[in-house]
């Protein structure tokens, strides 16, 4: 018989990665994924410690499953993700009914953690937070069922950048890159289960380094040139990315492989040098203006986004203009903005010169404003046009389908559910702020933009 498993996820696509993983880790066990978490047989809550009152949400989360667990005692309840890694014992401490307490780079072990929390070992409380000497990829079982058209890819972990205001080094741990044939192996099976677009991800993607079969060593160019070639292979994407990582192979690929998207996550979280420093971030705001440069000067029609940390320790009215002058400079198509909120066992968190909350929401409201206007702005350029729609999901409302753009521009059409998985022609009709809509393209005639109407293909 079948057991219910339920898995909430917060946070950073990593972790959406991460929660089908385990789901594929428990599949042999008998357990299936269910969408709710009434009767389930097991509970994970993959967490995120990134934004604010991130442990203070789990335990909110915790008190409301405890009836769960109280109605069904055989129930195991898990905590996993960044949180369960840095807080741990403290989960056990404060929620004494929680089964297992795991780290990202320990689910491989969950059918082993199972066995150890239930049956015929008996009852224990699962702690498991230790960085393993070997690769959790290695253990993990194959994807066995049905995916999305557009799924995630993990490549890259962990992060040797230490930025002050970022607990990822802690909880990730140091950079570790998958081998070439085992990202390319992954690639195929997911293509074969009806994987059409793959985003490849790493919390720091672009320092990918995977060790090929000659033992050479591949970036993230050469391997994005290298997935480009599998068949079923539409659509690639990256995320996340730093500016000091985009070499002139990754920045050429932009131009010469036509399979990967126009579209760049580049996070360069303040527009400050001083600032910047601070955050130990490595580069300055004209580095980060000279790589744009380079990837438009490769692709001039790439829609480009973002993070932006506002009223960092130490920020002055000086520094908020630099960074409201690098976004008016480079133009976003997306971003994200937030206020500073320190995170335990950071230096950011040690760091005088704390910026006052009424000020730190002055200045991101500013920011905001700024950058919504560019976003509606860019969304407005393709009113007319003709854009490759990749479908993926079914929306909430009747005959509606969701699905992005090449430019990552979230969509939404009336449709039939046989275009789900398809990627169809749309022409562009209204523009929003955080998404666009349009309609089919069913006419084999498409006017050139002399006339009324422009297709953009990527």
């Amino acid at each position: 018989m079948s057991k219910k498993l339920y898995i909430k996820t917060w946070g950073c696509q990593m972790n959406v990665y991460d929660s089908k993983r385990m789901a594929d880790a428990l599949f042999p066990l008998g357990y299936e994924v269910s969408e709710e978490p009434h009767n389930a047989d097991m509970i994970i809550l993959n967490t995120c410690h990134i934004r604010e009152k991130a442990t203070d949400k789990v335990f909110s989360e915790l008190g409301r499953l405890k009836e769960h667990k109280d109605n069904k005692e055989s129930m195991i309840l898990a905590v996993a993700g960044c949180v369960a890694q840095a807080e741990g014992d403290y989960i056990f401490e404060r929620a004494p009914y929680v089964d297992m307490v795991f780290g990202p780079q320990n689910y491989h072990e969950l059918p082993e953690m199972v066995a150890k929390a239930t049956g015929a070992f008996g009852t224990n409380r699962i702690i498991n937070t230790e960085f393993p000497l070997e690769s959790k990829f290695d253990f993990l079982p194959e994807e066995t069922t049905q995916q999305s058209a557009s799924s995630f890819l993990s490549v890259q972990e962990g992060c040797d950048k230490f930025c002050t205001y970022c607990v990822v080094p802690y909880t990730r741990g140091s950079e570790f890159s998958r081998p070439v044939s085992s990202v390319l192996e992954e690639a195929k099976r997911l293509a074969s289960l009806g994987t059409k677009e793959i985003t490849l991800l790493g919390q720091n993607v672009n320092a990918y380094h995977g060790e090929a079969k000659d033992s050479s060593i591949w970036g993230l160019g050469r391997l994005i040139q290298e997935v480009a070639e599998i068949d079923g292979i539409e659509r690639i994407r990256y995320t996340t990315s730093h500016p000091n990582d985009m070499d002139d192979e990754l920045i050429a690929a932009h131009g010469n492989v036509e399979k990967l998207m126009p579209y760049l996550h580049l996070p360069v979280q303040h527009g400050s040098d001083k600032i910047l420093k601070s955050m130990n971030r490595k580069h300055t705001a004209d580095d980060y203006r000279r790589v744009i440069d380079k990837v438009r000067n490769v692709r001039p029609d790439i829609a480009l986004s973002s993070d932006f940390i506002v009223g960092f320790p130490g920020e002055k009215d000086e520094d908020h203009e630099a960074m409201l002058q690098i976004i008016r400079d480079i133009g976003y198509s997306q971003c994200y903005s937030f206020k500073y909120s320190p995170r335990p066992g950071t230096p950011g968190a040690n760091m005088g010169g704390v910026v006052a909350e009424p000020i730190k929401a002055a200045r991101l409201q500013e920011v905001q404003e700024l950058l919504n206007k560019q976003q509606i702005e860019f969304n407005q350029k393709f009113i007319g046009k003709i854009l490759p729609v990749l479908f993926d999901r079914i929306g909430d409302k009747r005959k509606q389908l969701l699905g992005r753009t090449p430019y990552m521009q979230s969509i939404h059409i009336d449709g039939n559910k046989r275009l789900l998985n398809q990627t169809v022609d749309v022409k562009i009709e209204k523009a929003h702020a955080n998404s666009v809509s349009g309609s089919i393209v069913t006419s084999e005639t498409v006017l050139t933009n002399n006339n009324k109407e422009e297709r953009t293909a990527a």
